[in-house]
């Protein structure tokens, strides 16, 4: 059984003030800031609303760890997200410096999800998420049931396509090691827009899942 009143719910892609205020009041735990200059989501000022109470994770692309490390200070970010072909050295290095440190994998196929192992000894959490061209989601769910390969004892969020109509998938999946969701495009009115209501609605569902198991 999962523990889902535990679970993560971070909602990424945001840029807006009022809307990263609306989406932190809506109970998302982590807020994530894209800055992949590629990105349509991408944050290229600080808003003048930072979260208060969910935590703030900065999302990056194959950046060295000294740029990293300012942008972290710059927006007051409590963990990195990287989407790259980082190291685990970069991984560790971040680490050191008190940062959460999630890897984001894109799964495919069972060979994918080997690449966690390297990072196993340098990372708080793993993101697995649908494989597509470039970097970032897709806004597609993959085939969870190759998770089941996956037995590291690093947590995961799980992404990639994730919407309102997730919840009776969310409810059939298990995993030991699971530890949240990761949404992003199925709540967005535009990118980096979220419907802050639907977000409520979701959480707020999602956290009821264990009374009906």
């Amino acid at each position: 059984m999962q523990p889902f009143e535990n679970m993560i719910v971070k909602v990424c892609g945001m840029r807006d003030s009022r809307n990263i205020r609306e989406t932190e009041r809506a109970g998302a735990d982590w807020i994530g800031f894209i800055f992949y200059p590629y990105s349509s989501r991408f944050v290229s000022a600080v808003p003048e609303y930072l979260p208060e109470k969910a935590d703030r994770v900065g999302v990056f692309v194959n950046e060295p760890a000294e740029k990293i490390l300012d942008t972290v200070r710059k927006y007051g970010l409590n963990a990195v997200q990287l989407h790259g072909g980082e190291s685990p050295g970069i991984c560790r290095e971040l680490r050191e410096k008190g940062l959460r440190v999630i890897k984001a994998f894109s799964v495919e196929c069972k060979d994918d999800l080997k690449l966690a192992a390297d990072f196993c000894d340098s990372c708080d959490y793993f993101l697995f998420d649908t494989r597509c061209r470039g970097y970032g989601g897709s806004g597609k769910k993959f085939d969870w049931t190759l998770l089941s390969l996956y037995e590291g004892s690093v947590p995961f969020l799980l992404s990639g396509g994730l919407g309102p109509d997730s919840l009776a998938s969310l409810r059939e999946f298990r995993h030991p090691a699971w530890a949240g969701v990761d949404l992003n495009s199925g709540f967005e009115k535009a990118p980096a827009v979220k419907d802050a209501e639907s977000i409520g609605k979701f959480i707020k569902e999602f956290r009821l899942l264990q009374e009906d198991m």
